[in-house]
């Protein structure tokens, strides 16, 4: 009997509701439907979870309307988003419409095609579609990693793989090969990649080889494209999901390979609710599956290479770059000395600028790196000391030449720079700092001759900007690319023969514990740009800390050496991978009210919670975002599990003075 059905709707409540199952649609009604339900005076989507023949709630209502003609959530799925809610610390509805199209979370049975909704034209322009392509021969590192995967493919058994594979060293060639397996016996295979914008390369070669057969998901299409990609998975056209997070809940079936490219990116991590790291679902998605899950990176996370170490993975090495091509050569520039012969703050070395122009002379093609955009960071009253912040963030107002205008980089606050100041009414403004507007003008006037362009998110905020930068630079048209992190990864230019990293230590002055991380990460990262054609490549890296352990191993291309010294400070500070962390984000417009909400419950968990470090409160290290204050209490633990089901249980006793939001991030990125 199918009297009456739990549904899950996504709002914050942790519970099922209960509703009636109407006799005229009970042949209908199945587990994974959508369902149109009362609630709160308003008809809302829900999802059905399962039937029950008796209840002793009072007042039950109807079920109105059966959207779905077929289940669009499987069980499998469903069994994975109660992993994620209980996880993660959020309703099973919640955790359900993170795994459906927008589109659909609205009650909409199908959506109105548009003419032309190829795949390709999303990320390329119509005339430099991928070339089709076939299996390359592999070097001797490469086949024992293909060879201990397609063991677990043939087995059809979970295994987690991490791959740590240096830049250029043809991680690509064995996920194409691995998949070309799973193809053969009749599975799907998912491959996650940071963001899709930032690894168009790495998207083109797998449409290169196998065509149709790939679906493309990513936030830049719109929602007709979207649920077209999302009909063409759930009806088995497409066998191989390329994606970034949310291609983790792709209805494949038959599941028989998960890919985790760039493991150790920190865009795995959901912001909203639910707070979901992909990579952490992609593990407990391919366990459900029983099927193998490869981690690749040139630098694992720290946790990642933990759990190999503590055999929890099975670590796989490629140690040589294809065709045997040495690792660029690594240059550090002291800017201290720079300081100290030249008499003042400059942007680019004289080695760095005689660098580029030897390059330039050769027919070359050069790549800038500095990780904040903008033209000047700060504007300051030599007076008074004034900086310009926001009015909404505690942050500094970051000057953009090309808008002629003042921005938050948080909130998108924009206002028209001041010529007096507005504190002591000085004439004495003076703007400080570099951004990548900066140093793409600084190198317009040094290499007057160069053909330059920048890739930024200002910069390539129009549609299609991006393909077009990168298409350009690919044809030569273009000979210096000045960029933040989108030039990082995911790029493969053989003409790039030297690359400048302007200021290293921008990432390594956050109040972040994963700063050194993130820093050698992201230097390692650029300079896998250079040298990846026959004629090598050079990095030269500028620097107020040249003797900093995460920059030095990074020249030295010494992923283990920066693990045994950044493991060490964080075993001693009790910071993942030795603790797990729950990030607790009391927030109101009220800065009192918001300090004396994170006091109480401190002091409430502090009561309840038993063999949990509870730290804090302290402000976010931005205290304040589009209006609201932020205050964190951190819990420590040991057993992930355990910590969240305790939370939960004393959480339900608790209640958050009104005006107050209370956020849980388990698993935080940066505190």
């Amino acid at each position: 009997m199918k009297e009456f059905a739990d549904i899950a709707i996504a709002i914050p409540v942790d519970r099922l509701f209960t509703y009636r199952v109407p006799e005229t649609s009970r042949k209908k009604a199945e587990v994974g439907k959508r369902v149109f339900v009362p609630f709160r005076n308003k008809d809302v989507v829900g999802y059905i979870i399962g039937f029950k023949d008796k209840s002793d709630a009072k007042g039950i209502k109807n079920i109105k309307k059966i959207i779905d003609e077929q289940p669009i959530i499987s069980n499998h799925l469903l069994g994975l988003t109660k992993w994620i809610s209980e996880t993660y610390l959020c309703s099973w509805g919640q955790a359900i419409a993170a795994t459906v199209p927008s589109v659909l979370k609205k009650g909409k049975v199908s959506v109105k095609q548009r003419v032309g909704t190829g795949l390709v034209p999303t990320l390329y322009p119509p005339d430099e579609r991928p070339v089709p392509t076939k299996p390359l021969s592999l070097t001797v590192e490469q086949r024992e990693v293909l060879k201990s995967v397609l063991f677990k493919i043939d087995r059809e058994d979970y295994k987690t793989f991490l791959l740590h594979g240096i830049t250029a060293s043809g991680k690509t060639e064995v996920y194409l090969q691995a998949i070309e397996r799973v193809l053969n016996k009749g599975r799907t295979s998912i491959v996650l990649v940071p963001e899709i914008a930032l690894t168009p390369q790495t998207v083109e070669r797998f449409t290169s080889r196998f065509g149709e057969k790939v679906a493309v998901v990513h936030s830049a299409l719109i929602g007709s494209m979207r649920y077209r990609e999302w009909k063409r998975i759930t009806d088995g056209e497409a066998k191989i999901v390329v994606g970034a997070r949310s291609a983790i809940f792709s209805p494949v079936k038959n599941l028989g390979l998960i890919i985790v490219d760039e493991e150790h990116e920190t865009s795995y991590k959901q912001e909203d609710v639910p707070r979901y790291h992909a990579r952490d679902v992609a593990l407990m998605r391919a366990r459900l599956s029983n099927c193998p899950v490869i981690l690749g990176s040139a630098t694992p996370s720290l946790e990642s290479y933990y759990l190999a170490e503590k055999k929890k993975f099975e670590l796989v090495k490629i140690t040589k770059r294809i065709d045997d091509r040495d690792l660029p050569k690594v240059k550090i520039v002291d800017m201290r000395m720079e300081l100290a012969t030249r008499k003042k703050l400059v942007m680019f070395s004289k080695i760095l600028i005689d660098s580029i122009q030897k390059a330039l002379d050769k027919g070359q093609q050069v790549m800038i790196f500095l990780n904040r955009r903008g033209f000047s960071t700060y504007v300051n009253c030599k007076k008074c000391g004034l900086v310009l912040k926001c009015k909404r963030c505690d942050s500094v107002l970051v000057y953009h030449y090309e808008t002629k205008s003042l921005m938050c980089h948080y909130c998108n606050f924009r206002m028209s720079p001041p010529d007096i100041c507005p504190q002591c009414r000085s004439s004495y403004m003076k703007y400080f700092g570099i951004g990548t507007e900066k140093v793409e003008s600084e190198v317009a006037r040094l290499f007057p001759e160069a053909r330059i362009a920048r890739m930024d998110t200002d910069a390539t905020s129009k549609r299609g900007s991006h393909a077009r930068i990168l298409g350009e630079f690919k044809k030569h048209n273009l000979d210096i690319l000045v960029g933040t992190q989108m030039i990082a990864k995911g790029l493969d230019f053989p003409r790039v023969t030297l690359v400048g990293v302007v200021n290293s230590d921008v990432t390594l002055n956050l109040p972040d514990f994963r700063a050194s991380e993130r820093t050698f990460n992201l230097l390692t990262q650029v300079a896998g740009r250079a040298g990846r054609g026959e004629e090598g490549g050079e990095v030269i890296i500028q620097t107020y800390a040249p003797g900093h352990y995460a920059i030095l191993s990074a020249s030295k291309h010494d992923y283990e050496k920066f693990y045994r010294e950044e493991i060490k400070t964080r075993k001693e500070l009790s910071f993942p991978p030795f603790k797990y962390i729950i990030k607790l984000t009391m927030r109101s417009r009220n800065e009192k009210r918001t300090l004396d909400a994170a006091h109480k419950l401190r002091d409430f968990l502090i009561k309840k919670l038993k063999d949990i470090e509870i730290v804090g409160p302290a402000p976010s290290p931005i205290s304040k975002v589009r209006g609201f204050f932020r205050w964190n209490v951190l819990l420590k633990g040991k057993n992930r599990s355990t910590m969240c089901e305790a939370l939960k249980k004393t959480l339900a006793h608790y209640r958050r003075p009104p005006g107050v939001i209370l956020a849980i991030d388990v698993d935080p990125i940066s505190m």
